[in-house]
């Protein structure tokens, strides 16, 4: 960052902090905010409005989120590249705001006659296209309003963390108000109500935050203007050749989001591809220092693959489950299953603070947990949360439903699991990856996230309940599915956690020194 803009970012402050963080917690908030109120809503959506079974609807799902998660990756090289995050924010915003009001054009409910259902073909084509709108949004904005924010401190600036933690509130904030806004919306009043508040908070996010461009002192311009509008073919600027692909490419994500198996199989590549380069790289690009950081790095992003993968149940099979099995009463209201999942970023709020203060307690004695150890007991907290749910089945009441109070302490644990895993993630990036390759592997730690929401959608299948007209006929039947699945979940997450403790002694010496 240049010195005049980080004296200005000095001079204007708020709290103590750049005034430009403000307007990168506004966008995440509202970007947030339209993302899960209609992630929690798809697969209900489909199931119960337009008749879709459970394994269609959650084809659907799991092609979206892995396609959301891996966009990304490219949106962060553009606007690294060629675009600056100023314009990579903008432009991903205004396809954001178009596809969530393009998502709340339901068009007529689909019915059954004669045994078969019939649906409106030209209204879930425009929920596709808008699905591939909302994808590729997410790609230029999701990366590079973070980077915004390292941007607007020097190097050094003690106040760096704090501002980080205050805009990962934005976040919070976010998906906590959408997951009740938007759910109620959508489940009391119509699925266009909750799909378009979803809509209308990003568009609120995208003026907040050109409202505010006058606060990023030119922290997020592009690195080399001219090469951005340098002529490409004689006729087209770079910039506009990047929006025009950009466009083409948002008729093939609308078909892929359609055809489940394709975006299985791209995935597919792309990890073995990566295992292939990694495995060249490591053996004749590094050191023996350098190699062993490089495979301990490897084994926690496989691991966290595990990890996403149970943690994100809670827009599929969860959702599904609170939807179908779930005693949604508490204090005298009904809450709707989309609710529900306002749960994992309410125990973000009340429990992160003793967390922070634990491990600041424990580092100086001595006794912080090692990277690897954190990790290990947050995939075996996540397979605790579901050990809650199989406990909670044994115990339904007359209705055959299981008590609020299971779901409750199941994302209690799922999210202490997170505040063990997920924020010292990306710093294991930094930290062990050669200097080198560091944009590769946290382009791989980001694939292997995308990965683990198609995985999650896959796993959510195993428990596909037959419906009619998108209700359940036997809640005993629904309940046992449920159950037989969340057991194998709860094995698999503290099995994995087990195998990753006992090897934690031996990743930790493998890290040569890095805590």
């Amino acid at each position: 960052m240049s010195t005049s803009i980080a004296a200005a970012s000095r001079g204007q402050t708020f709290l103590g902090h750049p005034i430009g963080l403000y307007i990168c917690f506004g966008t995440e908030l509202w970007e947030r905010f339209s993302f899960y109120g209609m992630k929690y809503l798809l697969v209900l959506y489909l199931t119960k409005y337009h008749l879709f079974t459970d394994k269609d609807g959650l084809d659907v799902l799991g092609a979206y989120a892995g396609l959301a998660y891996a966009a990304p990756v490219l949106g962060g090289m553009l606007a690294d590249r060629y675009l600056g995050m100023r314009k990579a924010v903008t432009f991903g915003g205004l396809l954001l705001v178009l596809g969530h009001l393009g998502l709340a054009i339901e068009g007529t409910q689909a019915y059954i006659e004669n045994g078969t259902v019939i649906r409106d073909t030209g209204a879930l084509q425009m929920f596709y296209f808008s699905l591939a709108l909302v994808i590729t949004g997410v790609g230029f904005l999701k990366p590079n309003i973070s980077t915004i924010v390292g941007q607007l401190y020097e190097q050094g600036d003690s106040r760096r963390d704090a501002g980080f933690t205050i805009f990962y509130m934005g976040i919070n904030i976010g998906s906590f108000s959408a997951t009740l806004l938007c759910g109620w919306l959508g489940e009391t009043y119509g699925w266009r109500y909750g799909f378009g508040a979803a809509g209308i908070g990003m568009l609120f996010g995208l003026v907040w935050f050109l409202w505010g461009q006058r606060y990023l002192h030119g922290a997020a311009e592009p690195h080399d203007p001219e090469k951005l509008r340098a002529k490409v073919f004689g006729f087209m600027s770079r910039e506009w050749l990047i929006y025009a692909g950009s466009i083409a490419a948002l008729f093939v994500i609308w078909r892929l989001v359609q055809f489940n198996p394709v975006v299985h199989t791209a995935l597919n590549l792309l990890a073995l591809g990566f295992l292939v380069w990694f495995t060249w790289f490591v053996t004749m690009r590094c050191d023996a220092q350098q190699r062993s950081r490089m495979i301990v790095l490897a084994v926690l992003t496989i691991s966290t693959v595990v990890f996403w993968a149970l943690f994100e149940q809670s827009s599929a099979s969860m959702t599904l489950y609170a939807d179908r099995v779930l005693d949604r009463e508490a204090f005298g209201f009904t809450f709707t299953a989309v609710q529900i999942g306002s749960l994992n970023a309410f125990f973000i709020f009340t429990v992160a603070p003793f967390f922070a203060i634990l491990w600041q307690y424990l580092g100086k004695r001595g006794w912080e947990p090692s990277t690897p150890v954190k990790f290990a007991l947050g995939i075996a907290q996540a397979g605790l949360g579901f050990g809650m749910l199989v406990y909670g089945a044994q115990h339904p009441d007359e209705l055959g439903k299981v008590a609020l109070i299971w779901m409750v302490l199941a994302y209690f644990f799922h999210t202490t699991g997170e505040l063990c895993l997920s924020p010292v993630g990306l710093s294991a990036v930094t930290k062990l990856a050669v200097p080198s390759v560091v944009g590769v592997m946290m382009g791989a730690w980001f694939l292997a996230t995308a990965y683990a929401e198609f995985m999650a959608a896959l796993i959510s299948k195993l428990a596909s309940v037959d419906t009619t007209a998108g209700a359940v006929a036997d809640i005993g039947v629904a309940l046992a599915t449920y159950t037989e699945l969340f057991g194998k979940l709860f094995w698999i997450g503290i099995g994995t956690g087990a195998v990753l403790l006992a090897l934690s002694p031996l990743l930790r010496k493998g890290m040569r020194g890095i805590h």
